[in-house]
């Protein structure tokens, strides 16, 4: 099968460069100096899982510059970068594209599937430690490389998934095709953003939250919340969610922080609408005090109407 890649970050770069190797058709969709490096010198790879390497040739372009049709298309984009992927989309895709959209934010493929309707757009989430060192360069940290992704609905469900599930793993990727991707979704949801929105607000690495004190309180309360909004919107969990992420927080590097950390750090875009308001306006929908997330809300400028 024909792949794209819309985004070569951490996430897509690491999926591209992992294709690439296993022989597989994929294109991966970038911009600016990381887009030139790639197609000059190919994609650097430093891993703790593989040593350093490059894959070269690696195929790189622009929107501008991608004429084919893919039968895959995996949206690697950040949050604010969503909205500009629809045109590309609807412009390359054939009647039996999938799209398979691997962000950090909760309800990304339902949102996406409003503006591609004649499309099959699953919801998906991604387990990786990896980031653009330089460009051209991506670094990965650790081995766990794990794709999980499945319909929102039994009866949108394609034998074809199970062909992109095998195509990965043929790569070294694990690949999952949940069996209830809302479930499965939110509680990466649920690690990521209280990560990020305790890191945001006590201006912290994850070392802070690995020992007793306020954030590892803070971050324990925003799991929680989380929780009272799963059992509202009907999704049940098949593991001890606290015990879960206390454990993926405390396996984590000291000096982690998170790219929304980072980006806001250095006043670029971030994805805190999503990962951090979107939690606020979800209490207000479904009628759940969520106090954690909307006072981290509100000291970066975001008020909701209280329940």
């Amino acid at each position: 099968m024909k792949y794209i890649i819309i985004g070569a970050g951490g996430t897509g770069g690491s999926i591209g460069a992992f294709m690439t190797e296993a022989g597989k058709d994929v294109t991966l969709i970038a911009r600016g100096k990381h887009l030139a490096a790639m197609q000059s010198n190919g994609l650097k790879m430093e891993t703790t899982l593989k040593g350093n390497y490059t894959v070269y040739p690696i195929k790189a372009r622009d929107m501008e510059h991608y004429h084919q049709q893919p039968d895959v298309v995996f949206v690697c984009v950040k949050g604010y970068d969503l909205e500009a992927t629809v045109p590309f989309i609807k412009r390359v895709a054939h009647s039996d594209t999938v799209v398979i959209p691997l962000l950090n934010i909760f309800g990304t493929g339902n949102k996406l599937q409003e503006q591609l309707p004649g499309l099959l757009v699953t919801d998906g989430c991604i387990y990786i430690a990896a980031e653009i060192k330089e460009p051209g360069t991506i670094m990965h940290n650790g081995d766990i490389f794990r794709v999980v992704f499945g319909v929102r609905k039994p009866e949108e469900y394609r034998p074809v998934l199970e062909q992109v599930a095998a195509d990965l793993r043929d790569c070294g990727i694990r690949a999952i095709v949940s069996d209830d991707i809302k479930r499965d979704a939110l509680q990466k949801f649920s690690l990521v953003s209280p990560m990020g929105a305790c890191g945001i607000y006590y201006d912290t690495e994850a070392g802070a939250a690995q020992r007793a004190g306020q954030e590892r309180d803070t971050f324990i309360a925003l799991v929680r919340e989380i929780e009272s909004l799963a059992r509202a919107m009907d999704i049940h969990f098949t593991v001890d969610l606290l015990a879960t992420n206390l454990k993926s927080l405390d396996n984590s590097a000291p000096n982690f922080t998170t790219s929304m950390q980072r980006d806001i750090k250095q006043d670029r875009p971030s994805e805190i609408d999503g990962l951090v308001f979107e939690v606020v306006r979800l209490g207000r929908q479904h009628g759940v005090p969520v106090p954690t997330y909307a006072m981290i809300a509100a000291k970066f400028g975001f008020t909701a109407l209280p329940i």
